[in-house]
């Protein structure tokens, strides 16, 4: 496991801080590449819960090398906040570095991302409020502010000058308070200093781990189906998710990923605005969503539930590439007499389905077509290999390897960072 990239498979949510918290205990070095803390990461070890945001997942074991992609953008003041919760709980920090390319969120992209929002009304997208997206965008624009633009005071308020002088006045058109360079840089100075041990040139460590042949494990935030370019526009991400993201998150070239390993939930969940062809608003919607308590981690929005989607996962195994896939929450599914699969759409016209389609206005209305499966009562939380799964479960996971064709490497089988099965092969 030199270099491997996980990815998620579905809308986010998949459970990756799970996976990448169990590989990452095998790994010297874990390395985020993109999103912001519009997203975040559930850990839970020794009954001890984590809630991550911005660290990667690998911070939980001692002298795994920790880095923050030059993809990433940062609220420093959450960061800081993060790296003092840690620390209070007695975890060393000591092994985190930062991009001193990543772009930093200031108030105004906070700011702006919510009147934004407020704006669009009905056809809004449903964003986190965090000011990831207006932070993206400045950085397309070249008017971004850098991580290593806080080693340098002058230069930070020459910057800000600059992106203000374009966003005093649309905040006067939202009605909303002008920021001053000088008051946003008395801000963020105090972070410069917190931080500034932490800044180095991330992708120059990933090159001489690789070299070393070192185990890097790359994490990613959200999923395939919110990726700026290749989701379900524009209820996406401001980011790409996907696995070639990895490269240029980081600053590694392509021929340096070995293995691209995907998440995915046993179901399917999605959190704010967009299309999704199999949720469930019944009882057994309701029923995955209290027995998976399914809470954004950064909102605590409740996410829309759904059956397990095919068509949509085979998707995302081709956009990144897929080597193997990670199944989790499958516990979530016992008690259910029957499971349902999405196997294809069905169009508005009766035109069947079975790939992706390319036109939105033909995604927004299909229908699901389901192949249905007998389930399954028993507890799963107690298995540890794929004999002690009831025999419905090993059939359902069979047909989701199968028709992914893809093997399913790993198996969430609960809640705690140990209730997984590890490496099946189906």
């Amino acid at each position: 496991m030199p270099a491997i990239v996980v990815v998620g498979a579905q809308w986010g949510d998949e459970g990756k801080g799970k996976v990448v918290d169990l590989l990452a205990e095998r790994s010297d070095v874990v390395a985020r590449y993109q999103g912001g803390n519009n997203a975040g990461h559930t850990i839970v070890a020794d009954g001890e819960v984590y809630k991550l945001h911005l660290i990667p997942s690998g911070i939980l074991f001692p002298g795994t090398l920790c880095l923050i992609g030059n993809g990433v953008v940062i609220d420093a003041g959450v960061l800081c906040i993060e790296i003092d919760d840690l620390v209070s709980r007695g975890l060393s920090v000591e092994h985190l570095r930062i991009s001193g390319n990543a772009h930093l969120i200031m108030p105004y992209h906070i700011a702006l991302d919510g009147a934004s929002e407020r704006r669009l009304g009905r056809f809004s997208i449903g964003t986190t409020g965090r000011g990831i997206g207006p932070c993206y965008q400045d950085k397309a624009a070249r008017i971004g502010i850098r991580v290593q633009d806080l080693l340098d005071e002058s230069i930070l308020i020459r910057k800000l000058s600059i992106a203000l002088a374009e966003k005093n006045p649309i905040l006067e058109l939202f009605g909303l308070p002008v920021q001053s360079p000088e008051e946003i840089a008395a801000e963020l100075l105090p972070f410069a200093e917190r931080l500034t041990p932490y800044i180095a040139d991330t992708s120059l460590l990933v090159d001489e781990a690789l070299r070393a042949e070192k185990r890097v494990l790359f994490e990613g935030a959200q999923g395939t189906l919110l990726d700026i370019d290749h989701g379900t526009y524009p209820f996406v991400t401001s980011s790409s998710p996907i696995a070639g993201a990895a490269c240029t998150g980081i600053g590694v070239g392509p021929r340096r990923i070995d293995q691209v390993l995907g998440v995915s939930k046993a179901y399917t969940t999605r959190v704010g605005e967009g299309p999704f062809p199999t949720e469930l608003d019944d009882e057994a919607g309701h029923q995955m969503m209290t027995r998976g308590n399914e809470f954004g981690t950064t909102t605590g929005r409740q996410r829309r539930c759904g059956w397990l989607d095919l068509v949509a996962l085979r998707y995302a195994v081709r956009v990144s590439g897929m080597d193997q896939i990670a199944i989790t929450k499958l516990d979530v599914l016992s008690g259910f007499p029957s499971i349902s699969v999405c196997v294809a759409y069905e169009t508005r016209d009766g035109e069947r389905l079975t790939e992706l389609p390319w036109n939105q206005s033909i995604f927004h209305g299909c229908r699901p077509v389901y192949e249905e499966l007998p389930g399954w009562d028993e507890d799963l939380t107690g298995a540890t290999s794929l004999d002690d799964l009831p025999e419905a479960a090993r059939s359902y996971l069979t047909l989701i390897s199968e028709r992914l064709e893809v093997p399913i490497s790993l198996i969430g089988t609960g809640q705690g960072r140990r209730q997984v099965i590890d490496r099946v092969e189906l």
